[in-house]
């Protein structure tokens, strides 16, 4: 297949840093060109909320030379689980800018103002926004916002050594998804962003997608809830918010006394997320750091233990389900609901093409069961996409760490091979960095931070200046320098003293 490569075109030649945001122009359908004579000084890939941060922080520095691809054809936040009354959960102040520059245009402050709604949402005194209010406002941002590129797929990253630059091959899809036109971007730097995707456990992957009783997974709940609300019996599998959120939107809406609902999930109770002022200091920069310099097999052994500071359930959600069930008994019987936590589902397959029947063990009693249910909803979390596939250009010059997973340095920075990163030129990434970072990884609360951050690396200065210290809570003992892990090595043996 021949596809034309863009022509040139121009950039905008009005800068609108000093107009008022809702009189920006729409961001241009194509990219201009930058050859390596004229490379941009960082191309983001992915535009989800944490490069959007980003962009919009990006877009004072005038400069800075940047631009921001993602395939779909506009900005949309988790849309299938944009359920009415479900909020966020991180205050509204936790935007893409406000906690690193409060006067920034692209704040949710800002995006009140322009759409005249400032004095509505003073008087309803909300801290934690719905998330389709925050959908709304990201979306804002991206249809004003300068040098963002949808519809632009990403196809391959490569080092140039002869140019001594990052190249970024990309597809132009038309408004069909299909391939319209081929680029390619020169740039020093580059922003990995591309998110997360649904997972799907083993045992239910075989049962997605085929006709017959629904099996879908939470992202795609919105799409199928005036069917699933008419359903004979639902089950939700997943005990994480998104699980309740599902739980509570299928019982308010199916009648009292034929609800024939269940939940259930690998956690061992229906546990409310870690919510208290110090606990949430886990979320702060300073936390992050003392993380980053642990060493590797702490880093480890730590981040299983810590899913109720993040994974767990907000407190309001679950007293609502409770209030729900609660009303539901004032006259006499139980809902039909059942609730129960501690179950994994080993197996599952479809009972003719209207049912489907899952086997199901209890982790702590040890029991088996059998369940037959006429839908699943499988509120079983994300996964971050692997960043491997779009990396293959770059896997010469990638250091790993012992299992094999990239290694990232406290700026974000991919640890590239000093041919690479001795020319200034790095690359560096946003929310996959759990395994070095730690739990505030995908926090919306520090997407700000970390796009200063870094900014700052990129531009060698103190563009945003950041606090020396965000928690009352002092981690460790000793103050340690953040560690990049080593190379893979062999174990050798340690000799013995002499007369041990």
């Amino acid at each position: 297949m021949n596809l034309p490569t863009n022509p040139p075109t121009n950039p905008p030649t009005s800068h609108p840093a000093n107009r008022p945001a809702y009189h920006l122009a729409a961001t241009p359908a194509h990219p201009p060109r930058h050859t390596p004579d004229a490379p941009h000084d960082l191309v983001g890939i992915g535009i989800g909320p944490f490069n959007l941060s980003l962009a919009a922080l990006a877009h004072p520095l005038s400069e800075l030379d940047t631009a921001f691809y993602d395939q779909r054809p506009r900005f949309r936040w988790h849309p299938g689980q944009l359920i009415d009354g479900a909020r966020i959960q991180v205050p509204f102040l936790a935007d893409l800018v406000t906690l690193v520059d409060p006067a920034n245009q692209w704040s949710f402050l800002n995006y009140l103002k322009a759409r005249e709604r400032l004095f509505p949402f003073y008087f309803a005194e909300r801290l934690h926004i719905e998330r389709a209010e925050y959908d709304a406002y990201c979306r804002w941002v991206s249809d004003h916002l300068p040098g963002l590129y949808f519809g632009h797929q990403v196809d391959a990253v490569r080092w140039n050594p002869e140019h001594r630059l990052f190249e970024v091959d990309y597809t132009q899809l038309d408004t069909d998804g299909e391939a319209e036109a081929l680029g390619r971007a020169y740039t020093r730097n580059i922003v990995l962003g591309i998110g997360t995707e649904p997972h799907i456990p083993d045992p239910l992957k075989p049962l997605t997608g085929s006709p017959g009783a629904p099996v879908v997974h939470a992202a795609d709940y919105l799409d199928h809830r005036d069917t699933l609300l008419t359903a004979g019996h639902v089950t939700v599998v997943g005990t994480g918010q998104s699980g309740a959120e599902i739980f509570l939107d299928l019982l308010r809406h199916r009648p009292a006394g034929a609800e024939r609902l269940t939940w259930i999930g690998r956690t061992e109770a229906f546990a409310p997320m870690e919510y208290s002022k110090l606990g949430l200091e886990h979320f702060t920069p300073d936390y992050t750091r003392y993380f980053h310099a642990l060493p590797e097999p702490v880093r480890d052994r730590l981040l299983p233990t810590q899913w109720q500071l993040h994974k767990a359930v907000d407190a309001d959600t679950l007293a609502a389900i409770h209030d729900e069930l609660y009303h539901r008994s004032l006259h006499g019987g139980w809902p039909d609901a059942v609730l129960t936590p501690g179950v994994r589902v080993r197996t599952a397959g479809r009972v003719a093409s209207h049912t489907i029947e899952l086997h199901l063990e209890h982790t702590q009693q040890g029991t088996r069961s059998r369940l037959t249910t006429d839908a699943v909803v499988l509120a079983t979390g994300y996964r971050p996409r692997p960043l491997l596939p779009l990396l293959a250009g770059l896997d010469p010059y990638l250091r790993r760490d012992s299992s094999d997973r990239p290694r990232i340095d406290e700026h974000y920075r991919l640890v590239l091979d000093p041919a690479v990163t001795a020319t200034g030129c790095h690359a560096y990434v946003q929310n996959a960095e759990l395994h070095t970072h730690g739990v505030g990884t995908p926090d919306l609360g520090l997407a700000a931070w970390r796009s200063a951050t870094i900014l700052n690396a990129v531009t060698g200065t103190d563009t945003y200046p950041l606090p020396a210290r965000t928690a009352f809570t002092t981690f460790g003992l000793h103050a340690r320098r953040p560690q990049i892990p080593s190379l893979r090595q062999i174990r050798e043996l340690t000799p013995l003293a002499d007369g041990i």
